[in-house]
């Protein structure tokens, strides 16, 4: 059955962010939200390369670390040519991996060609490629809760998901095929897109697998 959960939104969110959004099949995120101090996977994300993990980050206008506005008002900054470095990043950890192919052309037009003015169209756009490109049932409402009816039993998970502090939700830890595991071992909490190139439509096991926890 499927239940409703509050999360943060999340730039290229985390396995483990997919793994809980999978276990309730519906998640609002609060459009109004003001506390994206309290997490930076708002604007960050991590793969892992041939030189061990590589942490991006989309730059915001504004001071992160007091950012006070409301989500839908952040703005994406083009300090810097983070398009093209983010890119390149990719390129490097994913470019022979199985699934590259089938996903950089969309990736390519959202990260590069994109030109996102807020950080909630980024967000969005790259949350929409990963769930139809895996196929994973989750549905996705954009709201401000503050304003809208939310459903009596949805769990608030922002305090528990993408926050400075680490996720606090029980998942399960489950290794899947990593291409430079051999060099670095696996590494777990990297970017759903990691499993998105390696694994493709196949990830939704390990999703699965991670949330057995959230679906007792």
């Amino acid at each position: 059955m499927s239940r409703t959960a509050i999360v943060g939104t999340a730039c290229a969110g985390s396995v483990n962010y997919y793994a809980a959004l999978l276990a309730v099949g519906h998640v609002i995120i609060d459009t109004a939200e003001c506390r994206l101090p309290l997490r930076h996977s708002h604007h960050r994300y991590a793969i892992a390369g041939p030189n061990g993990v590589t942490r991006l980050t989309v730059p915001l206008v504004g001071e992160t670390a007091t950012l006070a506005v409301p989500l839908s008002e952040v703005r994406v900054s083009e300090h810097a040519r983070w398009r093209h470095q983010h890119w390149g990043a990719l390129m490097a950890a994913y470019g022979k991996s199985p699934y590259f192919e089938h996903l950089a052309p969309a990736l390519h037009a959202i990260l590069v060609e994109g030109g996102q003015t807020h950080l909630l169209d980024l967000n969005r756009a790259l949350h929409t490629l990963v769930v139809d490109f895996m196929d994973l049932p989750i549905t996705t409402t954009y709201t401000d809760v503050t304003a809208r009816d939310v459903p009596g039993d949805a769990l608030d998970w922002r305090p528990l998901l993408g926050t400075k502090r680490g996720d606090r939700l029980p998942l399960t830890a489950v290794p899947y095929y990593q291409p430079w595991a051999a060099r670095h071992g696996f590494i777990a909490g990297l970017s759903i897109l990691d499993l998105a190139m390696n694994e493709g439509r196949e990830g939704i096991f390990t999703l699965l697998a991670m949330a057995k926890p959230l679906m007792r």
